[in-house]
């Protein structure tokens, strides 16, 4: 039978191997992970727009909406879907208004989109001349 000596490491020889290895260590499992930490892509669709419908019809918060045109209808939103919002009105017929022909909506009485201190932003934004908007709106009332 052979004697065979087992060979067991110290606790220095274990620290010391913990130790040296690492700053080298970790640049590979760095690379190899990196494509485990990449973010998820957002979502496509993150249903902002459903959920300021829905908080405006269930207030029935008066709006202005704003048209390409620079039309601007007053009234509260009863409903909508993918493509249309059905504006409800006070003194005048209730219309349907296709989404794409919308610049932009408003709570009714903001100042801000009135042409006030940020008026001028709208219009360096690319959004059109907000003075259209404001003289449509003032001919309604």
């Amino acid at each position: 039978m052979v004697n065979r000596k087992l060979f067991r490491p110290t606790l220095t020889d274990v620290k010391e191997q913990q130790f040296v290895p690492r700053p080298s260590a970790p640049a590979a499992p760095q690379q190899q992970s990196a494509p485990q930490r990449k973010k998820p892509a957002p979502p496509e669709q993150t249903h902002a727009e459903n959920f300021y419908f829905v908080k405006q019809m269930q207030s029935r918060t008066p709006v202005a909406v704003v048209l390409t045109d620079g039309e601007v209808l007053h009234g509260s939103v009863e409903w909508y879907d993918r493509d249309c919002i059905k504006l409800t009105r006070i003194g005048s017929p209730n219309v349907l208004l296709y989404k794409r022909v919308i610049k932009y909506i408003y709570k009714d009485g903001e100042d801000a989109a009135q042409g006030g201190s940020n008026g001028a932003s709208n219009g360096a934004n690319g959004h059109g001349s907000n003075g259209n908007g404001g003289n449509g709106r003032h001919d309604e009332e």
